[in-house]
């Protein structure tokens, strides 16, 4: 159900700040997952550092990741705190066995913007950026 529903969330606009009450008209990172996962019926944090505190961290290795884990990209704009240092600036959803959602930021002729976007679990791998994986379900 969480990937199926991240799947249809996909074009949506991504708007910085968005809280999950926006959705599903808009997103940004960390209210996608809580949105996916309220629909799922788990109440997750509302931002991405205080998501990547709770949870069970597993490894950020294909073979061991499952539909609904969140993965926390370090942060170059963000949030920080003693147990991420480095801070924690993007979350992005695995839906799949190599398949990832997210709602991501980007400039679009100047402006700020972006959408929720799928792209490939080996793709999000190879980034050096990652801060740890967590599994709530």
């Amino acid at each position: 159900m969480l990937a199926a529903e991240a799947l249809r969330q996909l074009g949506k606009p991504y708007v910085w700040g968005a809280r999950w009450q926006d959705a599903p008209k808009e997103f940004d990172c960390s209210s996608f997952a809580q949105y996916l996962y309220k629909k799922a019926g788990l109440a997750i944090p509302r931002v991405s550092i205080d998501q990547a505190a709770e949870g069970r961290r597993v490894p950020a290795k294909r073979s061991t990741l499952m539909v609904g884990d969140l993965i926390f990209i370090r942060g170059r704009s963000g949030r920080y705190n003693r147990k991420f240092p480095q801070g924690i600036g993007h979350v992005i959803v695995v839906t799949g066995p190599n398949e990832v959602v997210h709602a991501k930021y980007k400039k679009v002729r100047g402006r700020d913007g972006g959408s929720v976007i799928r792209q490939t679990l080996s793709r999000i791998l190879k980034r050096k950026d990652i801060t740890v994986v967590k599994r709530y379900l």
